[in-house]
């Protein structure tokens, strides 16, 4: 079996890289750019280093995106966090496993995602996610998949920019620490830093689509300028109306360094 390392090795083998995620049903049900999952290998293109997407996606459309030479990563999430569930309102950040590493290998993963949230306002709670968190990275590093760590506060839009800094560096270090291969986190504020203070690999989000596919662009450039080892973009990809055309500039922006309003220019978008 391929080790983790050799993985991780193909994963960043071009530079920065870019991830889109789909995994949105798993919290929020069918939203916009997610209700059709026939439709979902058709807008991604197999050039990206990487898919997020959930354990049913990976069993149903898995193959179609990422069986092939040179397709995409396969990652899926193997907990669940009512964190995510933004529809809902929920702020508890409880954490359930739902699926084994073994599983997700079954199911074609080459990599796995495993949240974790702390500061939720319970000391038990906070214990028990990181008891989930290091459960599961270590079965997966024990079949030699690679794991994905994303830090996700409480209740982030109601948080300052400082808190939110101070929040993401802490936890940041705190999956280096349990064993995480990659992290996935917020973009924020003197993001220089909290790259600086984590040996692992940092894959900055990008969080809900606002504005334009300009705009995407110019986030991504301004994270990886700013010491992010890529970019995870979901909304701003499935919901864009040229989702071909965007992962094409990404491409450019964060590869091959061109400018965000040349490689907009260059694939049509506004």
């Amino acid at each position: 079996m391929e080790s983790h390392n050799l993985f991780l090795s193909r994963f960043f083998s071009t530079g920065p890289v870019i991830v889109v995620a789909f995994d949105h049903g798993f919290f929020d049900g069918p939203i916009t750019g997610v209700d059709k999952v026939a439709e979902i290998p058709g807008k991604i293109l197999p050039e990206i280093d990487g898919v997020l997407m959930s354990p049913g996606m990976l069993r149903d459309i898995g193959p179609d995106l990422c069986g092939h030479r040179g397709s995409p990563m396969p990652i899926t999430r193997i907990n669940w966090s009512s964190t995510y569930c933004f529809s809902w309102d929920y702020h508890s950040g409880s954490t359930v496993q739902v699926y084994t590493p073994k599983q997700a290998l079954q199911l074609g993963a080459q990599m796995v995602l495993i949240s974790l949230t702390l500061q939720t306002a319970s000391e038990q709670r906070d214990a028990k996610n990181v008891e989930i968190f290091a459960k599961l990275c270590t079965e997966a590093h024990e079949l030699s998949l690679p794991v994905i760590g994303e830090y996700f506060p409480v209740d982030d839009e109601n948080m300052s920019a400082d808190e939110l800094y101070s929040e993401i560096k802490i936890g940041a270090r705190i999956l280096y620490e349990l064993g995480a291969d990659v992290i996935k986190t917020f973009y924020t504020k003197d993001f220089e830093q909290v790259a600086a203070s984590c040996p692992t690999p940092i894959l900055a989000l990008g969080g809900k689509r606002l504005g334009s596919d300009l705009d995407a662009l110019k986030l991504a450039r301004q994270q990886v300028d700013s010491g992010a080892a890529g970019i995870v973009f979901g909304r701003y990809v499935i919901q864009s109306d040229k989702p071909l055309e965007l992962q094409k500039a990404l491409l450019d922006v964060v590869k091959n360094n061109i400018s965000p309003a040349e490689a907009a220019e260059r694939h049509g978008l506004s």
